[in-house]
């Protein structure tokens, strides 16, 4: 019963501050340092003729396009491998790759900064989704661009968390995937996606497809909106020690094949790995030379962790 009271605990809790940190892991690696720091950074090298270092943002107008979920046009400058270098009258910031509407689902294209590079000179119709006077962080969406002005407001007044709410996915990531709401584009971390294992959110959703979500969390002053897909389902692991008692035999499918053994899907949904251990091979065979992806086999379950969601199998009978 306990590890059950877990398991339902943890169907309900919201994502803290590191579930966030995924948001805008890659880029945040290439955004360029607040003014403030670059210019401090200049001071400490050889002095050479250069124009006057950039002034800071004006505050004020950022905050004030930012509450009022404005849309502003700025000039592209610059690039790096993360994103866009833009700026206007008294605003300067960072646009991200994720975030760049002819660009969204392409994060693995090999001429990245050829594509980036064409921005350069470019107007951009723009809104701001994060501002941290603090940090001297502006960044910008054209995404977000596409709603029309107020329409973050409007959608943070009108959804709750525990709510479904249906919405399109306008990019894939390695850590997840962005859902057009409406207006506000929400986030499904790809620990949210299913209730089993996930190499690559591309495996469960497709870009511009519609799909039905349930928010987690929202965190309006940052534009932030927490979304779980798998959640639309019951845990299949919160009954899985009497579902699937240890000893029985049931039919399973092969998800894939790893040097140490192979994952199985089980008919509930819920996966389990099968160690090398416990599979019939030569000693000159590799896991590899049994198994395939897709293969339906029939699995002895050898125990069960509905905590930890971790399951042991076996093809030894």
């Amino acid at each position: 019963m306990a590890g059950q009271r877990k398991i339902q605990e943890q169907q309900i809790s919201a994502p803290d501050e590191g579930w966030w940190d995924s948001l805008l892991a890659e880029e945040e690696r290439y955004a360029p340092p607040p003014p403030s720091r670059a210019v401090a950074a200049k001071q400490q090298e050889p002095k050479v003729e250069e124009p006057a270092a950039r002034p800071s943002a004006d505050w004020v107008q950022v905050k004030d396009l930012y509450s009022k979920d404005q849309i502003v046009s700025l000039r592209v400058t610059g690039h790096n491998r993360g994103g866009l270098l833009v700026e206007g009258e008294g605003l300067y910031g960072f646009v991200p790759f994720s975030h760049l509407i002819d660009l969204a689902g392409k994060t693995e294209i090999a001429d990245r900064d050829t594509q980036l590079e064409a921005y350069v000179g470019r107007t951009l119709n723009l809104k701001v989704i994060e501002c941290v006077p603090e940090d001297g962080r502006v960044v910008f969406s054209e995404r977000a661009a596409l709603a029309e002005p107020g329409q973050r407001a409007v959608l943070f007044n009108a959804i709750v968390p525990g709510q479904h709410i249906t919405g399109t996915v306008t990019n894939i990531t390695d850590f997840g995937v962005f859902v057009d709401l409406g207006g506000v584009e929400g986030l499904i971390h790809i620990s949210e996606l299913s209730w089993g294992r996930v190499i690559h959110p591309s495996q469960i959703v497709q870009l511009n497809q519609k799909i039905e979500v349930q928010v987690l969390d929202l965190a309006p002053e940052r534009c932030r909106v927490a979304l779980s897909l798998k959640r639309l389902h019951p845990n299949p692991w919160a009954d899985a020690e009497t579902v699937f008692p240890v000893g029985a035999v049931m039919p399973a499918t092969i998800t894939s094949v790893v040097s140490y053994g192979a994952f199985a899907r089980l008919d509930a949904g819920v996966e389990g790995l099968i160690h090398a251990s416990e599979i019939e091979m030569s000693g000159v065979q590799a896991v590899k030379d049994v198994l395939r992806e897709g293969q339906p086999v029939q699995v002895r379950i050898l125990h069960v962790d509905a905590a930890r969601q971790r399951m042991g199998l076996s093809l030894r009978y």
